[in-house]
């Protein structure tokens, strides 16, 4: 087994599957929220979800954002980004450092 899954629509995770990365479609908020601590519980390192899926379960995955493991990433969808991981990882590092990063 993998220490690395995903997490979201099928369209969008099935590629990650080729590069042997577990993957877990899910669409449903409470499905999502239960595949997440499936995957807690089972020790996986890092869990990219799809920015859709993410945003229907932020306030849960919030909990884990203070453990070093796992890893949760924003990845976008394959209808396009929303820009909503970008927005996350500003945040974090403005939290983190003190100054504010821009991407382009």
């Amino acid at each position: 087994m993998s220490n690395i899954a995903v997490v979201g629509d099928k369209e969008s995770i099935l590629g990650f599957s080729a590069i042997g990365i577990d993957i877990y479609e899910c669409y449903e908020a409470e499905e999502i929220k239960s595949t997440i601590q499936k995957l807690v519980d089972e020790n996986y390192a890092i869990i990219y979800i799809t920015e859709n899926a993410e945003i229907k379960v932020s306030d849960f995955i919030s909990k884990f954002q203070k453990h070093k493991t796992p890893a949760i990433v924003s990845i976008p969808q394959n209808t396009g980004n929303l820009k909503y991981g970008e927005t996350k990882i500003k945040e974090m590092v403005q939290k983190a450092v003190g100054i504010e990063i821009n991407f382009k």
